[in-house]
């Protein structure tokens, strides 16, 4: 988390533009079918181990992640920063009210958090030229979207630019979270990993997405298998 935070502020300070993508194992999945997204990822400026599945991977793998960095805890510690730094923030995605509930909850946390806008809108290509110029018109530092993934990363990759937002992220659930729609996993079933799992009890719903999980970890396995079938060949 503190390498994260680190970089965010050098991309602050740069004044170019960024994007950060919080990656989880659907993630993965949905890129293996969906090329323009997985270009997205792949060019991201950062990508955050947003999911359980990915930090084991990685240790698997041998280009081990020493930890979890999740979106709303991003989210979180990137509010008491900006209310520190004088950084503000524009809140766009969720149902309406949503993002501006969301909002004032962090504004209240963090006294002197800087709210440049809030905006439900929606990841259309024909809504992008307005709220593209309710953003530029704001002047915010970092830009969170909440149209859910693929469509917020894939959003922000086409206006990026245009924007000239330093830092642009694309956080999913997370302003339902914070603004108490939704509520988190319990500490103790966070720190053992099984989020995932409480949120698929509360919301049956979520069933299809977590068919990504034993793909991704076939897929992980097969690497693997593969690798070692190639190294055994080159020796």
């Amino acid at each position: 988390m503190s390498d994260v935070f680190e970089k965010i502020n050098q991309m602050i300070i740069s004044k170019k533009c960024h994007q950060i993508v919080t990656v989880n194992p659907e993630f993965v999945m949905e890129a293996q079918k969906n090329i323009e997204f997985r270009k997205v990822l792949n060019e991201a400026a950062l990508s955050l181990p947003d999911g359980i599945g990915i930090v084991l991977a990685s240790k698997l793998t041998r280009q081990p992640i020493s930890e979890r960095v999740t979106g709303i805890d991003t989210v979180r510690k990137l509010a008491c920063l900006a209310a520190k730094n004088g950084w503000r923030i524009f809140f766009l995605g969720a149902a309406p009210g949503v993002a501006y509930e969301a909002a004032i909850k962090l504004q209240l946390l963090y006294p002197g958090l800087q709210i440049a806008g809030t905006y439900s809108g929606s990841p259309n290509i024909q809504e992008e030229d307005e709220i593209c110029e309710m953003i530029k018109t704001a002047k915010p530092q970092i830009l969170l979207v909440a149209f859910g993934a693929p469509k917020q990363d894939l959003w922000i990759a086409r206006n990026l630019e245009r924007l000239g937002v330093p830092v642009a992220i694309g956080v999913g659930g997370t302003f339902d979270f914070i603004a108490g729609i939704a509520h988190r996993a319990p500490l103790w079933v966070q720190k053992i990993n099984c989020e995932w799992l409480y949120r698929l009890m509360n919301d049956p719903r979520r069933w299809k997405r977590m068919l990504a999980l034993p793909k991704f970890t076939f897929l992980i396995f097969s690497s693997l298998i593969s690798l070692k079938t190639i190294n055994k060949e080159s020796t």
